[in-house]
């Protein structure tokens, strides 16, 4: 996502400064006292990405971290890298996500040009070792604030793997590890900061299998029953489909198998089906039209199916209380300032991305206001805002312009340029935890609000109850 919006320049810094009370201020040389250690490490998950569901090494790291900061912690047998740290007793909870799982293929220096560490291998092109580091670093900070105010409750690292397509949080919802929290804060690297108003897009992953009869193609078509003729009607069906689905829907395939030779029909094909809506329950209604796509195609050519969901992710559902609670800690945290050799390299690695109208790189200084817009992607956070109250923001751990999952990205995030969005997230993250825990009325607001925006709606993942860690995601 890239916002083409007026910016206030590096004069905010003296703003931002300004505008920080004495608790905040005392919070955030808390966050930059612990930076050092949540930086370099930020610096070792990027240099050993990992997949979903593998990141042994990413989880443990930040987990050691935290129970030398005194968190007590504790895992899932079925999620080895799934982990919870908590510190504190009693009322409010208030948890804190963290990720730190890598992409496929996406393995980068942290230099201006395409030069894979590892060919093929993954990277960390959406800054998720940045995520999970600001979050620990965070709970870290509060942690240590809680101790020198005496203030009651609990602050709560939730470590969530697989996020990239794999929907970790699922399985820690279906596993009640939200079922006490009060409220939840997220945030995501981006190009630019701002607290969210977006509902993202809920979706659903899915394998769509044909089995048919192979024959010889010429000698004897009449005894063949081609899957590859079920799976190209059913794509024809469901190109037919768009012009009948609300427009905000994204419907998009692949094949990634239609038979052998052209000589034979083919006896089996797949397409791999992500299907997209702002709303989970209109997407329910979709995705039994997108079924009945198969099914026809299907029955014409005389081929059974077999639709394995793979994933399934819920959109956002948004709470203006604490929404409007990270825009103002955003702003007392403030935004991203560059070097001259920092802007050297942003300009380098910007001129690799084509030509195409760029934000101005001083635009990571500003804090954006909330705006309410569709977003194209999503996200398993999602799935935890229908259970708990949830907050969501961007920091500017990418340069302004910068889009995620490329090599790109990648780069950024192994550099100082993705430390100080972390550093930006680190933070907001710690000045909002703090407010709720020095406020139980905002917290009651929060909640309230959650309230109001479920009426007459419940949480149902559309990923199968069946369906185990692991067997999604890469």
């Amino acid at each position: 996502m890239t916002y083409h919006r007026a910016t206030l320049g590096l004069a905010l810094a003296a703003v931002f400064a300004a505008a920080q009370t004495a608790p905040q201020k005392a919070a955030i040389e808390s966050v930059e006292r612990h930076a050092p250690r949540f930086k370099q490490l930020s610096r070792r998950i990027w240099e050993n990405p990992e997949l979903g569901w593998q990141e042994k090494q990413s989880s443990a790291l930040l987990r050691a971290e935290l129970e030398k900061a005194g968190f007590r912690t504790r895992g899932f047998d079925s999620m080895p890298t799934a982990f919870i740290a908590e510190w504190g007793e009693g009322r409010p909870v208030i948890g804190i996500l963290g990720e730190y799982d890598a992409l496929p293929g996406l393995s980068q220096e942290d230099v201006p040009e395409r030069k894979p560490r590892v060919a093929g291998a993954p990277g960390h092109g959406c800054g998720h070792n940045l995520l999970g580091a600001a979050s620990a670093l965070a709970a870290v900070a509060v942690k240590e604030r809680m101790q020198e105010l005496g203030l009651k409750g609990a602050i709560r690292f939730y470590g969530t793997p697989a996020e990239e397509g794999g929907g970790g949080k699922i399985f820690l919802i279906r596993a009640g590890a939200f079922r006490d929290a009060d409220v939840v804060l997220a945030w995501h690297p981006g190009d630019f900061n701002a607290a969210d108003d977006n509902t993202y897009l809920a979706n659903i992953s899915a394998r769509v299998r044909f089995r048919g009869t192979p024959a010889h193609a010429a000698g004897a078509p009449e005894a063949g029953r081609s899957a590859l003729d079920a799976l190209e009607l059913t794509a024809h069906a469901i190109n037919l489909l768009r012009e009948h689905v609300p427009q905000e829907t994204r419907m998009h395939y692949i094949v990634t198998s239609g038979g052998a030779a052209a000589n034979i029909v083919p006896e089996s094909a797949e397409m791999s089906l992500i299907v997209r809506h702002p709303d989970l329950d209109e997407l329910s209604r979709i995705w039994e039209r997108v079924k009945k796509c198969a099914e026809a195609g299907a029955l014409a050519a005389e081929t059974k199916l077999e639709i394995e969901v793979t994933s399934a992710y819920a959109n956002f559902v948004l709470n203006p209380v604490l929404r409007d609670l990270l825009d103002r800690s955003l702003r007392a945290a403030g935004g991203v300032r560059y070097t001259d050799e920092e802007r050297a390299f942003i300009e380098k690695i910007r001129a690799t991305l084509g030509a195409r109208p760029m934000p101005p790189i001083e635009s990571a200084a500003s804090v954006l206001p909330p705006k309410t817009s569709l977003s194209s992607v999503s996200t398993d956070a999602g799935d935890v805002s229908w259970v708990v109250p949830v907050g969501h923001f961007m920091a500017a751990a990418m340069p302004p312009g910068m889009p995620l999952h490329t090599w790109q990205s990648t780069a950024c995030a192994g550099t100082e340029l993705g430390r100080k969005g972390m550093m930006v997230a680190a933070r907001t993250l710690a000045l909002a935890s703090l407010e709720l825990l020095n406020s139980p009325d905002l917290v009651k607001q929060a909640r309230e609000a959650f309230e109001r925006a479920m009426q007459g709606r419940a949480y149902h993942s559309l990923l199968p109850e069946d369906r185990r860690p692991g067997q999604t995601g890469h």
